[in-house]
């Protein structure tokens, strides 16, 4: 039996020694030292040894079971060290090579837009006002002096949350806010997202950007509201830029104007950008409606006020000669990296 040991140790040793892998050393070691490895059915032939041969044969079985076992322990740190070295070889990284180069974040055109209208208003004198983009019907319409009946109150040109909330149409809700939580003078540009059931186009969205402004005052007059349009246009698109007033209708002012600009492409003498018009219109105004500064709690017969809003989505496009609204919402970096 001791002969039958050192054979096995000696033919455990020589496997073990030539093993390449994981998986072939634990074979090895369960072949061996396993349940029903070679050693383990050895020792179970023990019980037909005398008394005195046991304990020969005993010592001898530790001494096999402790010497494959450290072989393979030794095996195992080689192998480990070699998968390690292998590892390090194919995932290896060259700290002197030069990094990879990561592109720089760039203010959105609309962002950018919408930064440079409302610092021409403060340094105006403006400032700026905020409300929620969810709307109740009475800020949104009735306040703003729309008839029950108004197309802009059907379902097809608002989002209706219920019967009493609505994503709001406009920005012009912040100003019956500002209204009724102020008292005049109040002058304040009110910039934001709106929403409306137009489909997507070349020239429409369903969410796009405006700027309103109000001033409310003793004796603001339309001269008042052509002077700040004026200064607006020329700090905007050029110091040579002149504006247009048609008359118009909106419900809640009273004049209403739709206000264009001379074409800053060719200086109003018509081309593709304007259409051969020489004149392209970007904003609504008026002077308030006295319903609605009424119905903030306002007198009529004591202070009057003009309002306009700017289509920010519609002034980005003409300022960066851009064909496509739907371009601007898309987020394809290769488009945006441009401005």
């Amino acid at each position: 039996m001791k002969e039958k040991l050192e054979q096995i140790q000696k033919a455990a040793i020589e496997q073990i020694v030539s093993v390449t892998t994981a998986d072939e050393l634990e074979a090895a070691k369960v072949k061996y030292l396993g349940k029903k490895g070679e050693l383990t059915a050895i020792l179970r032939g023990m019980g037909a040894l005398t008394a005195e041969e046991r304990p020969i044969v005993g010592q001898v079985a530790n001494n096999v079971r402790e010497a494959i076992e450290q072989a393979v322990s030794d095996k195992r740190a080689l192998i480990t060290a070699a998968e390690r070295e292998k590892r390090f070889e194919k995932d290896k990284l060259d700290v002197t090579l030069p990094s990879k180069r990561r592109g720089l974040g760039r203010i959105h055109p609309i962002t950018k837009t919408i930064y440079e209208a409302r610092q021409i208003f403060l340094d105006m004198g403006f400032t700026i006002a905020e409300g929620p983009e969810i709307e109740l019907v009475e800020y949104n319409f009735d306040a703003l002096n729309a008839p029950k009946d108004h197309p802009s109150r059907d379902m097809t040109d608002t989002f209706y949350i219920d019967k009493l909330t609505v994503l709001r149409t406009q920005t012009s809700p912040v100003q019956v806010r500002e209204m009724r939580a102020n008292k005049p003078p109040i002058r304040i540009i009110s910039p934001g997202r709106v929403y409306r059931c137009d489909p997507p186009d070349a020239t429409h969205s369903p969410v796009f950007h405006q700027l309103e402004g109000l001033v409310v005052d003793k004796g603001v007059s339309m001269g008042d509201l052509k002077g700040t349009l004026d200064m607006f246009a020329r700090k905007m698109f050029g110091p040579e830029t002149r504006t247009r007033f048609r008359p118009h209708n909106f419900p809640f002012t009273e004049p209403s104007a739709e206000v264009d600009v001379s074409c800053f492409a060719c200086g109003g003498k018509g081309c593709r950008f304007c259409k051969g018009e020489g004149w392209i219109e970007i904003l609504g105004a008026g002077m308030v409606h006295p319903n609605v500064l009424e119905s903030c709690g306002i007198d009529s017969h004591v202070y009057t006020g003009f309002a306009f809003g700017v289509g920010m989505d519609r002034v980005t496009i003409l300022k960066n000669n851009i064909d496509d609204m739907r371009l601007l919402f898309e987020n394809d970096l290769r488009f945006l990296s441009q401005f």
